[in-house]
């Protein structure tokens, strides 16, 4: 694996830590397995899509829109 510096000018410490985060990073992915997803982030979830937060249109539907405090 090689890392290339682009932009700046990194002390050697903020390099190492770069470094491990990428080696950590690597070798999860790597002993992860195949057939199985990774957790989903909130964000990317669909069910978050699935929330109503607006009553149903209908007769009594304005009744509906007005949570007491």
């Amino acid at each position: 694996m090689t890392i290339k510096v682009v932009r700046g000018n990194p002390t050697p410490e903020e390099l190492a830590a770069a470094l491990a985060v990428v080696r950590f990073r690597a070798a999860a992915a790597q002993a992860a397995p195949s057939g199985v997803p990774g957790p989903r982030d909130a964000w990317s979830d669909p069910a978050r899509l699935a929330v109503r937060r607006v009553p149903p249109p209908g007769e009594a539907s304005w009744a509906r829109t007005y949570w007491p405090g």
